[in-house]
């Protein structure tokens, strides 16, 4: 992270790619799982499954992308209990990892980034 600090040239964002993609847990939608993709140097972009296992990658809270070139990925399915105090009922219970920890702590998944819109998708499996 240090060495992005005083890039100068007149943007503060680097080349990015679009990622998006299905992430599917034995051949069924994941939702609620984090997607992170870590390039080797550089900010990680993350994402967010919904419903129907579709994410898009974020590099910033405002920019949407990914660094380009190769990038490790994390996806992991635990989700914390989060009480909503608004009374809207939008309550969520915690769920344990569902996910071998060849997809996150112990990660072998992989992704290239290329300029322009990327689809990459994980068909991911409990064995």
């Amino acid at each position: 992270m240090f060495g992005l600090w005083g890039c100068g040239g007149g943007s503060d964002t680097p080349p990015l790619g679009q990622v998006s993609g299905t992430v599917t847990l034995d051949g069924q939608p994941l939702e609620q799982a984090q997607v992170t993709f870590q390039p080797e140097n550089g900010r990680a972009s993350i994402g967010e499954t919904d419903s129907e296992g579709n994410y898009e990658l974020s590099y910033t809270g405002t920019t949407s992308g990914a660094l380009l070139g190769a990038h490790q990925v994390v996806i992991i399915s635990a989700v914390e209990a989060y009480s909503d105090e608004s009374g809207e009922g939008k309550d969520r219970k915690a769920r344990p990892e569902l996910l071998p920890a060849k997809y996150n702590s112990k990660t072998t998944l992989k992704a290239d980034v290329k300029s322009g819109s990327n689809q990459i998708d994980f068909p991911l499996t409990s064995k």
